[in-house]
Parts: structure tokens; C-alpha cells; sequence
């Protein structure tokens, strides 16, 4: 009997185009011997929907039809750690259950999605899921709490200042003077949390550093100020496994038409790549990269290293991209961020590694049940009889 794996994609986000496209290109990798997929939509306003056709790139292009053929579910605790997609609104008679399946694998973005609440909300249902949990999601999406703990475990990350929406309203001459105190100018500024360089702006001096704010802030409520890297290269390179198995990929080095690498450079420069070994054609895997990087094999082994411990320090699982800040001419290193969920699962590293996709996608799930297991040995409730004799003073109805 093939193993039903729900793969999820969209969600409330500003990278929710982005997610659909790495759901399309996990749902098409599947191994359809093994596995049954379902495509399971979430749509900008958090509702959940599924059909046939919504594992096919082209009913996106007119998403008014797309959802008018689609079935509107709910999903809800089943048999056996499963989870069964009731259809909304219920038909008066009929099998409520559209669909039933034994395992997700988030394919999604981005905040609401991304950052744990998804992952959250995968283990209210008691249903095994690939990818990170609550706490490893949430830390690698806010860019100024990873710093935090990949600093406390000695892992080399750059200083930086993070301030509210609110306090740069109140206070701004003392977030603006916070701010400059980083480093010299220019200064790099980001919404905490957020990716695929969304919101993501370079200050040469204050009064753009005033609009770099300004344009952090219409993404999150908080942003993170740090120095720019002189002589900059960025490295990119991806880990596969859990805390026993982790090990990471070939590198790579993304090329850019500006210091910054933009959601333009990510996703919409075109299919042209510089020596890729992916497949597809989309999402990350258009990027113009040198894969593997040009780099020398000690850095290499440096930034592999590095990944593994990052990976390892925010208690991973699944497939994560750590991405690095690389001066050329001092040769110090950075970690930049982690993407727990990276832009078409990193897929094309691991081909590069000799991991093919369906095979990856296989490790990420025999993981996922790995963690079920593990956690099905552990006690989640405590019997006491400690409501027998609680009264609410105050409340309605409570004795007197």
C-alpha cells in the first residue's frame, strides 16, 4: 500500500507565489511507486483546498477558476495518526472525507507558514511531517534569535541591531544612531523575518538608511540592521538529515546582476543557468549559480562544516540551506541565515551531490517518521484527579 503524503504549498505570505511553485516541483518528484501525493492548497486567506488539477502548474494561471474547481477541506485528526480532508461546507449526505493522508510535507514560505505555525499546526494533528519543528522553524525565520543561538554555540555570525516598528516611531535619531553604531556605512537592513530577500535594502548613509527602514517595515514589525561584507561572495550550501544523520551538500555560489541578491535575481531572471545540475526551470532552480562554487576545497570544507553545525545548533530536520557571507580578500566567513524550508527544497544541490530528488524527498520523510516514532515513546499526559474538586471563584456558576 503507497504511503499518502499531503504536500502542502501557499499560505499567507508575501512568498506565497514562490511556494507554489516548490509544492508543484515536490509533487511532481514524488515517487509515485511508493507514494500517493496530494496537493493540498493554502490559500491567502488560510483555507485549505485540493483537486486533481491542483498539482499542475498551469491551473495557477487563473486562480479565480482554479479555486472555483478545487474542493475547499479542513483537515482533522483521523485513524492512527492520520489526518482525513473533510469537505467544506459538508454536503448534507455523502462521505464527508474528500481525501485521507498518513504524512505532510511542507512545501511552504515565509511567514504564517514557515516560521513554526505551520508546524504548529501539524502537531495539534498528531500527523508525521517532513521538515523543521515548532522551535527550529521559528528561530531560523527570525534572523536576529538564530543569531542569538548560533552565537552562543560559537558559530561565526555578524553583529547586528534590531529594533520595532513602534520604537523607530517613538525614538528614531536614537534606532537610527543604534543602528549606525553596526559598522561603518553601508549597512544592510532587512525585515527580521522574512525571505527570499523580500524587503531587503543596502544604506550607503542615513538618509538611506531612513527609506531602507521604512521599506523593512511595510514586510514585519521589527527589523535587523547590519554591516555590509566588502569584497563580498556569497556561498550557499544545503544539509539533509536530522541530529544523528545530518550531512551537507556541494556548495554553490549564486550570481547576482547587484550586491544584493533580489527576489528578482531568485525567481524571475529566467531559466539560463551557469553550470547547474537541476532539472527544473522554476523557483530556485533558475538562479544563475557556479554549482559547485569556485571556491578553494579548504573554504569548501569550512562552509560544509559550518552548515552541519548550524544545522545541528537549531536542531533541524529535514533539508535546510545555509547560506554565507565570504569577504575575497580576508577570507573571513559568516553565516547569513538559515532557510528551513529553502526555495525548491535546494533540490539542485543534491543533484549535484548525487542525491536525486525523488531520493532526497524520501530522506526527508523517513526522518519525519523517525521523529513520529520517537515521540510516541515519550508521556504527553499525566492522570491526576486534579478537577475533582476545583472551584473558580468568581466565575459564573462556581459554589459559593
Amino acid at each position: 500500500m503507497k504511503t499518502r503524503i499531503a504536500v502542502l504549498f501557499g499560505g499567507r505570505s508575501v512568498e506565497h507565489e514562490v511556494s507554489i511553485i516548490t509544492g508543484l516541483q515536490v509533487y511532481a518528484a514524488l515517487d509515485r511507486h511508493k507514494y500517493e501525493p496530494i496537493p493540498l492548497y493554502i490559500s491567502k486567506e488560510g483555507l485549505f483546498y485540493t483537486g486533481g488539477h491542483m498539482g499542475e502548474i498551469e491551473s495557477y494561471r487563473d486562480m479565480k477558476a482554479c479555486l472555483q474547481k478545487a474542493t475547499q477541506v479542513v483537515p482533522v485528526p483521523g485513524e492512527n495518526h492520520t489526518v482525513d480532508l473533510l469537505r467544506q461546507p459538508p454536503k448534507r449526505f455523502g462521505n464527508p472525507v474528500v481525501a485521507t493522508f498518513d504524512a505532510a510535507l511542507p512545501a511552504v514560505h515565509g511567514t504564517n507558514v514557515e516560521d513554526g505555525v505551520l508546524s504548529g499546526f501539524l502537531e495539534t494533528l498528531n500527523v508525521p511531517y517532513a521538515g523543521c519543528d515548532v522551535l527550529s522553524s521559528a528561530l531560523g525565520m527570525d534572523k536576529y534569535q538564530m543569531k542569538a543561538v548560533l552565537r552562543q554555540a560559537g558559530i561565526p555570525v555578524l553583529d547586528a541591531v534590531s529594533f520595532t516598528g513602534r520604537e523607530y516611531a517613538l525614538y528614531p535619531d536614537a534606532a537610527l544612531e543604534r543602528a549606525e553604531r553596526v559598522g561603518p556605512y553601508p549597512l544592510i537592513v532587512k525585515p527580521v523575518n522574512l525571505g527570499s530577500s523580500v524587503g531587503v535594502s543596502r544604506a550607503g548613509d542615513r538618509p538611506e538608511l531612513e527609506q531602507a527602514i521604512d521599506e523593512a517595515l511595510r514586510y514585519s514589525g521589527r527589523v535587523l540592521v547590519e554591516r555590509a561584507v566588502p569584497h563580498l561572495r556569497e556561498i550557499n550550501c544545503a544539509v539533509l538529515g536530522d541530529y544523528e544523520t545530518a550531512e551537507a551538500s556541494v556548495c554553490e555560489e549564486p550570481v547576482g546582476s547587484d550586491e544584493i541578491l533580489s527576489y528578482q535575481d531568485k525567481y524571475l531572471s529566467g531559466s539560463k543557468k551557469t553550470g547547474t545540475a537541476a532539472g527544473g526551470k522554476s523557483g530556485m532552480s533558475s538562479l544563475q549559480r557556479r554549482l559547485p562554487a569556485e571556491i578553494p576545497d579548504e573554504l569548501a570544507e569550512r562552509v560544509q562544516e559550518l552548515s552541519v553545525r548550524t544545522f545541528r545548533a537549531l536542531n533541524c530536520l529535514g533539508v535546510s540551506r545555509i547560506d554565507f557571507l565570504n569577504d575575497r580578500e580576508s577570507g573571513e566567513l559568516w553565516v547569513n541565515e538559515i532557510n528551513t524550508i529553502p526555495g525548491s527544497l535546494a533540490f539542485y544541490l543534491w543533484e549535484a551531490s548525487g542525491v536525486p530528488f525523488a531520493e532526497m524527498l524520501e530522506r526527508m520523510l523517513d526522518a519525519a517518521f523517525k521523529r513520529q516514532r520517537e515521540r510516541a515513546a515519550l508521556t504527553f499526559t499525566y492522570d491526576t484527579n486534579l478537577l475533582s474538586g476545583v472551584e473558580l471563584g468568581g466565575a459564573k456558576g462556581s459554589k459559593r
